[in-house]
């Protein structure tokens, strides 16, 4: 019988082409499964609860493999510790804890959050997490902006050409700005994202607060499902998932040897 378990994990992603296995290129998946697979002494394929582009960041990121029997409580704990010791440190293991057989990290969480910052000032000890952006911004209209989002679900207009999603639709719950000393930071709430849709969003909300756009032609940009109408992507460096919600009753509580 086959355990699944989920790994619990956050990653600076600066040096790293994104969560998903590619050809010739450095991913968090791929650096992942070769850890695992070697502590384990047989090939992990790990699945991500998404896919984050290249140089976004996580704070907060699920995955889950399969394995062919239960471990104790004690033997989770070392290869935690092991993993730890074998991987970057760009990429951090929280904790793996089993989870019912059928449960999977991407298709079972009911929302993700992204936080997007941005600095009003130039910030030497902060330059390669954030996004610097001179001039005025309204951050009234931003907000204003923002909540007008909530009354729509299809966001085709954010997201990147030519994908292979089956649908455009998303459900946002929050979104919101937030200004913190010489930051504004941008928090997004939905059940789902397309690619490069939060990027997408936040360039765009920056130009209603340039004054480059009314919340009007916003919400006629959201509208028209064209995504040359919707503004810049704002650079991944800047981009954290910062936190993936799951329901409560995904865990095996089972009683394991310690």
């Amino acid at each position: 019988m086959n355990h699944r378990y989920f790994i619990h994990l956050a990653y600076n992603g600066t040096d790293f082409h994104g969560w998903q296995v590619q050809d010739n290129a450095p991913t968090i998946q791929e650096t992942v499964n070769k850890a695992l697979s070697t502590l384990l002494g047989k090939g992990i394929n790990v699945i991500g609860c998404g896919r984050t582009d290249t140089g976004v960041h996580a704070s907060d990121f699920y995955a889950h493999f399969d394995w062919n029997y239960k471990f104790s409580e004690k033997k989770l704990n070392d290869l935690v510790f092991k993993l730890n010791r074998f991987l970057p440190n760009a990429i951090l293991i929280f904790d793996i804890k089993e989870v019912k057989p059928e449960v999977n990290s991407r298709f079972d969480a009911v929302s993700r959050t992204y936080k997007y910052y941005v600095n009003r000032r130039k910030d030497p000890f902060n330059e390669d997490l954030s996004f610097y952006i001179y001039g005025e911004l309204n951050v009234e209209k931003m907000n204003l902006a923002a909540q007008k989002m909530m009354q729509f679900t299809d966001f085709t207009s954010f997201s990147k050409l030519h994908t292979q999603t089956k649908t455009n639709h998303c459900k946002i719950t929050y979104a919101k700005w937030e200004e913190k000393e010489h930051q504004l930071i941008f928090t997004i709430t939905a059940d789902r994202f397309l690619r490069n849709m939060v990027r997408a969003i936040v360039g765009t909300l920056l130009d209603v607060g340039k004054g480059k756009l009314s919340i009007e032609d916003f919400i006629q940009i959201i509208e028209n499902k064209n995504r040359c109408d919707a503004g810049y992507s704002v650079p991944g460096k800047a981009l954290f998932l910062h936190k993936v919600n799951y329901p409560e009753d995904i865990w095996n509580i089972d009683k394991v040897t310690p």
